[in-house]
């Protein structure tokens, strides 16, 4: 099944990575015309507030939460393939960070956990919550075994 990551669509590609935000109608009309017409996809990352549209052509979300600590030495992580000798900016970085690292936090100001569950509650799909603090198994098992009620596939 195809797989699609809302970041290449979000941010137009730069080097360094991830420094101009396409304009959200781009973003949707590339994600149009790229995988959604498809008849099975599978999108990650956050639509929270710029991707309902594609979002309500979903059948249902699947939502994995992360421990805050494990999510922000994944986040370096990755920052560091992502580098791989290539130009980086240090302070969009740290910007970057700072804002990871509100995630949880309910009265951080910026896209954050509580956000993202009323996000949830109110869109109308089935939503599956996981906690990645399962194994792979038990996280693959979870989703194909999941028949979400009101899902139109």
């Amino acid at each position: 099944m195809p797989h699609a990551d809302a970041d290449d669509y979000f941010w137009i590609p730069t080097t360094p990575p991830f420094l101009r935000k396409r304009d959200e109608a781009q973003r949707v009309a590339l994600m149009r015309e790229m995988f959604v017409s498809r008849p099975a996809w599978v999108l990650s990352g956050s639509m929270l507030g710029w991707g309902e549209s594609v979002v309500v052509e979903c059948d249902a979300i699947v939502f994995v939460t992360l421990d805050p600590a494990e999510r922000l030495r994944r986040l370096e992580e990755r920052e560091i393939v992502r580098r791989a000798g290539r130009p980086h900016d240090d302070d969009a970085w740290r910007v970057f960070k700072t804002w990871a690292e509100g995630y949880d936090d309910p009265t951080f100001d910026g896209r954050n956990r509580v956000e993202h569950d009323t996000w949830l509650a109110a869109i109308g799909k089935p939503v599956l919550h996981l906690d990645s603090r399962s194994t792979v198994e038990e996280l693959t098992d979870a989703v194909c075994g999941w028949e979400p009620a009101g899902a139109t596939s």
